[in-house]
């Protein structure tokens, strides 16, 4: 038997089996390193489907750590691996690093009603219109999402609480700060700001998500219906 009949070309390979269509049903971690290679590698050689050379490639190195200290020129040295791959594969591996040596950026905490009006400020006191916001929280009162929910007129901003709950669901959160400003830079809520955290509140029980205070933002200053006991 011939090299070139005991290696079988890649496209002779069932589509459910090749490395791109596996990785459209099945996701990247269903892969193996010699199939996520192959995509990287995009195509073989006359004699070489991408997967083999892929897996020459790791048997030629000794393994993915091996690669990953090749350098440009040793993979040129590979039988298959041209200039093209050879960037390519460097790439791949330079995104891999940068990757690892990052971390998430760190998350807000909601400690107390100041903490979401710092957050929040900035963002809202000069607005000309009301912007209804929430912050959703996790079980450790980290800031997971914020969603503008409603911008009203110059002094009337309305939401429903079905809004409110559907984005909190969305994200998974476990509890909800809302906020909105008032345009006039005074923070005094309204006897409807009132009535909408009660609805809110009365809604969140139900599904089980809290509703933690409700932030009137103000010019350089806030109220929290939490701390003057309005709900």
């Amino acid at each position: 038997m011939t090299n070139s009949t005991a290696l079988a070309m890649l496209r002779d390979i069932p589509g459910e089996d090749r490395p791109r269509e596996r990785m459209l049903a099945s996701g990247a971690g269903a892969l193996s390193l010699s199939e996520l290679l192959a995509i990287i590698l995009r195509t073989g050689t006359r004699r070489e489907s991408a997967l083999h050379l892929a897996q020459r490639l790791l048997q030629e190195a000794g393994g993915i750590r091996g690669i990953v200290d090749l350098s440009l020129d040793e993979l040129m040295e590979i039988k298959g691996i041209g200039p093209a791959k050879a960037v390519q594969l460097k790439a791949g591996i330079e995104l891999g690093q940068r990757l690892a040596r990052t971390r998430l950026p760190e998350a807000h905490v909601i400690r107390s009603p100041r903490d979401a009006a710092e957050l929040l400020m900035e963002q809202l006191r000069y607005l000309q219109k009301e912007h209804f916001v929430c912050l959703f929280l996790n079980t450790k009162n980290h800031v997971i999402a914020q969603e503008t929910l409603s911008i009203g007129s110059l002094n009337a901003s309305i939401v429903h609480p079905r809004e409110v709950f559907r984005a909190a669901i969305k994200c998974s959160s476990a509890s909800v700060v809302c906020a909105h400003n008032h345009p006039s830079g005074d923070p005094t809520p309204s006897p409807e700001d009132i009535r909408m955290t009660e609805r809110l509140r009365s809604a969140g029980e139900v599904i089980g998500i809290d509703v933690l205070d409700h932030i009137v933002i103000g010019d350089g200053v806030f109220v929290s219906l939490k701390e003057q006991g309005m709900m």
